[in-house]
């Protein structure tokens, strides 16, 4: 249920009527707007009878609220989400969901502190705002290279020193946590969209979660499961889709391009695309970032390697850092057409 209070309400009313819900055994998340302050009652409100609850001298009007992912969805939060990433001392502090387009590159995977290093100088210099690379690695086969675990994890630590660049990396396991402190942001992968128990442990970590969704999923999953990590507490969530499987296979898998509109429509969480995992194809991701930048998406995450060809993950995906830079070259035109700058 969504109660939108008047605007002449002081704080001590606000304060006051919040209260009275929590004192009920109702959840209460408070959402703030230029001009209007909108209470959502969290819980069983099935209930509770709209006209007693615009009784209050402080309500202005009251509304149900039908969708099952209250947090996420832009009922109870009007105004966009901005996140930012990288607090820490030393690091280039960035937001995404502020009309720039906040772009994550680096390596599928960290095989080197020197592969790291050179690969984050380049994609800096070309105009990136996030650093990417795997330490953990999930495969399909057993026999593929696993990552280099806590390593790879001190390696794109030593990047981002050299860099400033705040640094994304995915979690597998709940009992990899303890690595991933001085992290930026913690990615979910495809696999784990729906690990629930992951997900209530993100809600606790106090810092940005890359969410993508899952190879299967639909839109209604891929917002539950954020709702997963935000009714646990954890508000900074981003929005990630990455390709979907359908019947066909001419690419990786198939990038759902209509997810944008739908989810800046539905959700006030920022959404971006990974143009790699998408097509599985280097020649395909520019043409696939440039559409996704087009339609309004608030960032992209791009696989970029130095040598490809020698990648021990994704290479065929990967861009050249000379690739990338020129890409990040064209993409300004591109964010204009929806009012965005990079």
């Amino acid at each position: 249920m969504i109660v939108v209070l008047k605007k002449d309400a002081t704080e001590k009313q606000v304060q006051d009527f919040i209260q009275s819900w929590k004192d009920k055994g109702f959840g209460v998340h408070v959402s703030r707007g230029q001009s209007t302050t909108i209470i959502g009652l969290l819980g069983d409100t099935s209930s509770l009878d709209t006209e007693t609850v615009a009784a209050s001298e402080v309500v202005e009007a009251v509304k149900r609220v039908t969708a099952p992912y209250k947090m996420a969805g832009r009922a109870f939060h009007p105004d966009d989400t901005v996140v930012t990433v990288g607090t820490g001392q030393g690091i280039h502090a960035s937001t995404i969901g502020d009309g720039n387009i906040g772009v994550i590159a680096g390596p599928c995977s960290i095989e080197s502190e020197d592969q790291v290093v050179t690969i984050a100088r380049a994609v800096k210099a070309a105009g990136a705002r996030f650093l990417r690379g795997g330490a953990f690695k999930p495969r399909t086969s057993p026999y593929s290279f696993q990552g280099l675990g806590e390593k790879g994890l001190e390696f794109l630590k030593t990047a981002r020193k050299e860099t400033g660049l705040p640094i994304v990396t995915e979690l597998m396991d709940i009992r990899q946590l303890k690595y991933f402190d001085d992290v930026d942001m913690i990615q979910i992968g495809a696999r784990n969209m729906q690990n629930f128990d992951l997900l209530k442990e993100m809600g606790k970590v106090g810092k940005p979660v890359l969410l993508k969704r899952g190879m299967s999923a639909t839109v209604k999953e891929l917002l539950m499961s954020a709702e997963y990590i935000m009714a646990s507490g954890n508000e900074q969530v981003i929005l990630c889709e990455r390709g979907i499987r359908t019947f066909d296979n001419y690419t990786r898998n198939c990038m759902d391009i209509s997810i944008v509109p739908y989810l800046k429509r539905e959700s006030h969480l920022p959404v971006i695309i990974d143009p790699s995992h998408a097509c599985g194809l280097r020649w395909m991701v520019p043409t696939l970032a440039k559409a996704a930048v087009a339609v309004g998406v608030d960032g992209l995450i791009i696989e970029v390697h130095n040598d490809p060809a020698k990648a021990l993950c994704d290479g065929e995906q990967s861009l050249t850092p000379q690739q990338f830079a020129d890409l990040m070259q064209i993409l300004p035109e591109y964010a204009a057409i929806d009012g965005k700058t990079m």
